[in-house]
């Protein structure tokens, strides 16, 4: 949605009448701070899946690892 002038100017105008001069400023820290809490939110969730694909990573090539070591002692020769 992309607002030319004047619809900023008549939305602008509109929650003047809706809200009140002295309320404007609150409403618009208190969106700034949403936003940049939403962010932070954003960020702290991608850093997390980021982790935990490393740790399957991890984990799925320490199970390679031990997967190959019972294939050797399975396919070694019998002693007895």
């Amino acid at each position: 949605m992309n607002f030319q002038g004047w619809e900023w100017i008549i939305l602008l105008v509109a929650l003047l009448l809706l809200f009140g001069a002295k309320k404007l400023p609150e409403l618009a820290r208190s969106l700034g701070a949403s936003s940049k809490e939403f962010k932070k939110g954003l960020e702290d969730g991608a850093r997390d899946a980021e982790t935990t694909t490393d740790k399957v990573a991890e984990a799925t090539d320490k199970v390679a690892e031990v997967t190959d070591k019972v294939a050797e002692v399975d396919t070694s020769p019998d002693d007895s």
